[in-house]
């Protein structure tokens, strides 16, 4: 078909997944493979098909009497949301999926260590960065998020010898200090066309 622009390289399929979190504040990778700044952690192992980051935009439409389509349409608001199961549980990853809380260390009756996690109370929540990195062959992705928090509740199904895990659900948070979210890619395609000749 004359104009079609069909290219198979541009169809991404993550070879592997990673989720990195960090203090709000802490410096972001300058490109899509340099090794992550030092205050980023990883969270470990997630379940293969749980990673998800969803942006949706909501809108309004104006109505008018002389036509049956909206006259005008406009933006109210940005949302976007990263959402993940974590198979790895750690008092680490309790605070981000929870959003905070207090870890401490426990006396308890015998020899080994003893530590209790207490989640934030309401208005306790902090805001945390994080950043999804997509791999797929030699094209490298990472999904910069420089706020979030928790957005909704943790439900953890505890079922006997079924692998459990911790639903990290990060609502992503805005400013006009900085972009909400952004994305680094090495990938040629995002390359930015050249500039018309002589223009």
């Amino acid at each position: 078909m004359a104009g079609e622009s069909a290219n198979s390289n541009e169809i991404i399929i993550p070879s592997l997944t990673r989720v990195w979190l960090a203090a709000v504040g802490t410096a972001a990778p300058a490109d899509a493979t340099v090794a992550m700044p030092a205050g980023w952690r990883s969270v470990g192992l997630t379940t293969e098909d749980s990673l998800k980051f969803t942006s949706e935009p909501n809108f309004e439409q104006v109505r008018s009497a002389q036509s049956s389509f909206p006259t005008r349409t406009f933006q109210t608001q940005d949302a976007s949301t990263v959402e993940v199961d974590l198979q790895q549980w750690s008092g680490a990853n309790f605070q981000a999926v929870y959003g905070g809380g207090q870890i401490s260390t426990v006396t308890a009756a015998d020899t080994k260590k003893h530590f209790k996690f207490v989640p934030p109370r309401i208005g306790g929540r902090s805001e945390i960065a994080a950043c999804i990195e997509v791999v797929d062959g030699g094209k490298h992705y990472r999904y910069m998020v420089p706020r979030c928090m928790q957005m909704e509740g943790v439900n953890t199904e505890l079922a006997k010898t079924k692998e459990a895990v911790l639903p990290l659900r990060l609502a992503v948070q805005g400013g006009d200090d900085t972009d909400a979210w952004y994305v680094i890619t090495d990938d040629p395609s995002f390359a930015p066309p050249a500039p018309p000749a002589g223009g």
